[in-house]
């Protein structure tokens, strides 16, 4: 009986030991998912019933209207290889977690010695005490660093969804620099042939012919240039969201960009937000306090060494059998643990260095990240105010001119480059003003809480380069208000002087309309018909002075876009 009871304690002991602490790797997911959602929107892990069919299924809903920033996000949620190896990091901190709460498997020894007789058998069993005298600490150590852990993946899942926004506004604004190029380039094209025409008539120099073939090679060059990168951008942002190559031609993408938020968030309210949500400095705070524990505990157990308590049974040669409790023990006699202290101490000092270096980098990302919106709003501000206006206003003059005769075709169409450079540059400013508003939002760790006052969206590159609804509209019209586009709100952005026209449009050289330039004197234009935008440069050039548009230089030979009613030397 008294046996029976000797091995209960023991037994107890074991099955208590056997049955330590149990993490599930789900409610550590579930956290991860909490944290990230709580500070990017549309990051939630997609389930369903039919997980591979459901997905899919999700995915050709995503993909079949125009993909926006949150939608890019789901889909790499879906299909991103990177998000399942983050999760499964989570088993590898889980599994240091139960290792920890787990101390070192039994130890059996047995031994038979003969001398010429029966043999004298001992058999023993050994449990590490030193384990179970710091099982509390280990475990509160795993358990931090799994919280830790957490806080690592779910910074990383953000850094991720911080990384597919920005490629989502670099292909965006790419797709649209590449439009504009395409324009320029087509009315370098035909700037180009016109002045072939006339080069071949004899009315411009082999000079000027040759300026503008190779204006319309470099603006080709620019074009090919700008569509490399756009199939550049739209593969990387392919690539981030999980997806084929195959598939990165089913898709297109929700543009014009929105134009910039209203109002911006001050230097101490992003800090404040930084402190507040960038999980990484959330979790070197909770390094420090890790290794600060450890400190103490090292410290405080720095003289126990191995320790093993066990019981031992003992039959003798005789027959009779011995059984009692073993102890083992290390006698700290040599090593004290000044080593191990020292460790964790050093350990302790790095872990706060990483952390000042950490918050100051945070800091500076933040201050440079604020000061790089403003710099980039101000810019797509100038843009918007002050260049654009002013080329479209050069432009609807240079046509007047161009009406009276005052200027070539040639001058009218590097007026209306230079408008769509313009565009351009707009276009490149809001796509870096958004790409800088994203590198922001990753300083500090979560969405700006001024995203919710984004509504407007820019101009579309459609809209600009959109032909005029009246084909009959004449060059007085060239100041009129643009029509919007149907799904662009213009609100923010008053560009009411923008005067699409197809880029390709070659005005006719010499020929007559009403203008509506009120410096200009009035002037009969008896039965003049209306001066429509011509597409294609004129096919009969013949004997015309390209630069005899003076009004008192005679002209022998009338500009094919005479009306007749003039007298020979006269200016229609």
């Amino acid at each position: 009986m008294n046996r029976v009871l000797l091995r209960l304690p023991l037994a107890a002991l074991m099955l208590i030991l056997a049955s330590c602490v149990s993490v599930s790797r789900r409610e550590g997911a579930e956290h991860v998912q909490s944290l990230v959602e709580a500070r990017v929107a549309n990051t939630r892990l997609w389930k369903g019933d039919n997980a591979s069919a459901a997905i899919d299924a999700r995915l050709a809903e995503l993909i079949a209207t125009p993909l926006t920033v949150e939608s890019a996000r789901q889909i790499a949620v879906m299909r991103n290889p990177q998000i399942v190896a983050e999760y499964a990091r989570l088993g590898i901190a889980q599994a240091d977690v139960v290792d920890a709460s787990r101390i070192a498997n039994p130890s059996f020894g047995g031994s038979a010695l003969r001398d010429g007789g029966p043999a004298k058998i001992t058999m023993s069993l050994s449990l590490p005490l030193a384990d179970l005298l710091l099982l509390p600490s280990r475990r509160r150590f795993a358990e931090a660093g799994y919280v830790r852990a957490q806080q690592l993946i779910a910074a990383q899942l953000i850094t991720l969804a911080s990384d597919i926004s920005q490629a989502w506004y670099e292909a965006a604004g790419a797709q649209q620099v590449a439009a504009m190029r395409d324009a320029v380039s087509r009315a370098a094209a035909a700037s180009a042939e016109l002045a072939r025409r006339y080069h071949e008539a004899g009315n411009i120099s082999a000079l000027e012919f040759e300026l503008e073939q190779a204006a319309a090679s470099q603006a080709r060059l620019a074009s090919a240039a700008a569509r490399a990168e756009s199939v550049r951008a739209r593969l990387a942002l392919n690539s981030r969201m999980g997806l084929s190559g195959a598939m990165a031609s089913n898709w297109t993408l929700d543009v014009p960009l929105a134009a910039p938020a209203s109002d911006e968030e001050g230097l101490e309210t992003l800090q404040s937000l930084a402190r507040e949500n960038r999980l990484d400095l959330l979790a070197a705070h909770r390094q420090v306090d890790l290794l600060e524990d450890v400190v103490d505990t090292v410290k405080r157990w720095r003289l126990i060494g191995n320790i093993d308590v066990g019981v031992e049974r003992e039959r003798e040669s005789d027959g009779a059998r011995l059984t009692g409790p073993t102890l083992s023990l290390a006698v700290p006699l040599f090593n004290q643990g000044q080593a191990a202290v020292a460790r964790a101490e050093a350990q302790l000092e790095v872990a706060r260095g990483d952390l000042a270096l950490l918050e100051l980098q945070i800091d500076n990302e933040v201050r440079l990240g604020k000061e790089r919106v403003s710099a980039m709003r101000d810019i797509a501000e100038d843009y918007r105010v002050a260049l654009v206006p002013q080329r479209e206003a050069i432009v609807r003059y240079q046509a007047e001119r161009n009406n009276y005769m005052l200027i070539g075709a040639f001058e009218l169409l590097r007026s209306r480059q230079q408008e769509f450079d313009a565009y351009e540059g707009y276009l490149d400013a809001v796509r870096d003003y958004w790409v800088a508003r994203n590198e922001l939002s990753k300083a500090i760790g979560t969405s700006l809480p001024s995203d919710a006052s984004v509504k407007a969206r820019v101009i579309g590159v459609d809209a600009i380069l959109a032909p005029p609804v009246d084909p009959g509209m004449q060059h007085g019209q060239h100041g009129e208000t643009m029509p919007e586009a149907a799904h662009d709100d213009h609100s923010g952005h008053d560009m009411s002087k923008m005067t699409p026209t197809t880029p390709a449009a070659v005005p006719a050289p010499h020929r007559t309309g009403p203008s509506s330039n009120p410096d200009l004197p009035p002037r009969d234009t008896g039965n003049v018909d209306s001066a429509e935008p011509v597409t294609d440069p004129p096919q009969d050039i013949k004997a015309i002075d390209h630069h005899g548009h003076e009004g008192h230089e005679p002209m022998p030979t009338p500009s094919p876009a005479q009306t007749g009613n003039e007298k020979p030397g006269e200016l229609p």
